[in-house]
């Protein structure tokens, strides 16, 4: 039987029977070792070492669930409104918290007091307006400034006005003569300012109720210091001087026609004497004035500059001496008061007279009295009873 490569097929034999099969011989023995030659020592690279993979990145965490967009945010509107009020309310605030320090500053005494008779009260507001010549205060630098004279002794008075009121219509500013001819309480008839030396703005104001009829309601006093501090407050006052004055008692020479005057020259112009008709054209002088530092005192551009309306109201507030009852807010009406159209006038007169009490003015009783009756009753002073 033939093998498919050609071979003739053995068939398979036992394991007995390959044994005795004739064996190889071995190889013959050798008694010496080989030559051996050497070969070039090529060191094998190192295995590298099988780096562990890197683990796995760590699994995302699950996405968020979108919140649902925001409504556009409304935008805040502005509240000039707002800010207006709040700007008022300390603009307000700040005003009465700087009334009460300036009327704390007020000098009070107790000028209005009853006594028995009194007139009863009238109608309308009646204010006592007093320059007196107190030194109280000056140093002997300022007394020479202000041409005071120095110490005269007892206090006096050299301006003395009555201001009504009316309910209704124009403010009546009636200058009082100092020398005007009167009945003072206790002391007899002598000269009106007399009764400020011998009583004080007490017996003053008595005075000058019984001689007038009115009753008085509200009293201010001011010194010589005060008086040009006040216009110097003001930055000075535009008055117009209706003739020259020259007068060293008063510290003043001025020239005719409208000019700037400081506080020490506003002091003199009310004091001098030096003119052909002595305290009536003082009186004038006094009501120009007057009249020139109200419009000052109340003009825009003093009342919303807080730079000249603070000196101003400070000064004014420690310079004056007030009755116990009154506050500045009083004063303050009384300024306003005095702003607009003023009737300006003198009491009538009918002459002048010697006395024992020396050269003094004497009233015109008739004119006088219907006059003051028409203040009584708060109706307009008749125009023939003017002096303008």
């Amino acid at each position: 039987m033939l093998r498919r490569d050609g071979q003739a097929y053995e068939p398979p034999q036992a394991y007995s029977q390959m044994r005795r099969q004739q064996q190889p011989p071995p190889p013959p023995r050798r008694t010496h070792a080989p030559t051996q030659q050497p070969q070039p020592y090529h060191e094998s690279a190192p295995k590298q070492r099988r780096q562990a993979p890197p683990p796995p990145p760590p699994a995302a965490p699950p996405a968020r669930r979108e919140r649902d967009p925001r409504p556009p945010r409304a935008r805040r509107k502005r509240r000039p409104f707002r800010w207006f009020l709040i700007f008022l309310l300390v603009l307000i605030v700040g005003s009465v918290a700087g009334v009460i320090h300036l009327d704390g500053k007020l000098q009070r005494i107790d000028a209005l007091a009853d006594y028995e008779g009194r007139v009863g009260d009238t109608p309308g507001t009646n204010w006592l307006l007093v320059g007196s010549d107190s030194r109280t205060g000056l140093s002997p630098e300022q007394e020479n400034e202000l041409a005071t004279g120095g110490e005269v002794g007892g206090e006096r008075t050299d301006t003395i006005m009555l201001i009504h009121v009316p309910k209704s219509g124009s403010t009546t500013m009636v200058s009082l003569p100092r020398d005007s001819y009167v009945s003072i309480p206790g002391y007899g008839r002598d000269k009106l300012n007399a009764a400020f030396t011998f009583g004080g703005a007490q017996l003053l104001v008595q005075t000058i109720e019984i001689a007038t009829g009115l009753h008085i309601d509200h009293y201010a006093q001011i010194g010589f210091a005060g008086f040009a501090g006040v216009v110097d407050a003001l930055g000075g006052i535009d008055v117009c001087v209706p003739t020259a004055l020259d007068d060293p008692l008063a510290g003043i020479n001025l020239e005719a026609g409208c000019q700037e005057l400081s506080g020490p020259e506003a002091l003199g112009f009310v004091r001098s004497r030096a003119t052909a008709l002595a305290d009536i054209d003082r009186m004038n002088n006094q009501r120009l004035f007057m009249s020139a530092l109200l419009k000052k005192a109340t003009s825009w551009s003093t009342l919303v500059n807080p730079f000249r309306l603070w000196p101003l109201a400070s000064d004014t507030a420690k310079s004056l001496k007030v009755d116990e009852g009154d506050h500045l807010w009083h004063v303050a009406r009384l300024g306003w008061a005095l702003r607009g159209d003023t009737v300006t006038t003198t009491v009538p007169i009918s002459g002048f007279d010697n006395t024992d009490s020396g050269n003094v003015l004497v009233w015109d009783k008739s004119r006088a009295s219907q006059f003051f009756e028409a203040l009584a009753s708060d109706q307009p002073v008749p125009e023939a009873l003017l002096t303008r």
